[in-house]
């Protein structure tokens, strides 16, 4: 489990500052985990200099690369949060609820 350390600031942050930083946190995972870069190479199916690298920051990853890492360590619950799930407007629901436009409506009869 990552220790819960104060959130950086992510739109501060440039791009490859943001790479490092996840990288950095897939290390930690790593190392709480007691596994070494060669055994994690080995599940994800990448070289050991490939996730040196990238733990390190030193290469751009790869979506791919990042969710075999991911289910090396057995983090793809971490996806989760990029699901949005689907909501209705409510403008939408008005719309398809009324049968049509309701007038505010008088007698109809004329007394004169």
């Amino acid at each position: 489990m990552v220790t819960n350390s104060p959130s950086p600031d992510w739109y501060s942050m440039s791009d490859p500052a943001i790479v490092k930083e996840l990288c950095g946190i897939l290390k930690q995972v790593r190392l709480q985990q007691n596994i070494t870069q060669e055994q994690l190479a080995e599940k994800a199916g990448l070289s050991r200099s490939a996730i040196s690298k990238m733990e390190t920051g030193k290469s751009t990853v790869e979506l791919l690369t990042l969710i075999q890492v991911l289910r090396a360590l057995q983090q793809l619950h971490l996806l989760n949060l990029w699901k949005i799930t689907a909501t209705i407007s409510p403008l939408l629901v008005a719309k398809l609820t009324t049968k049509g436009r309701l007038r505010a409506s008088g007698s109809t009869s004329k007394n004169i």
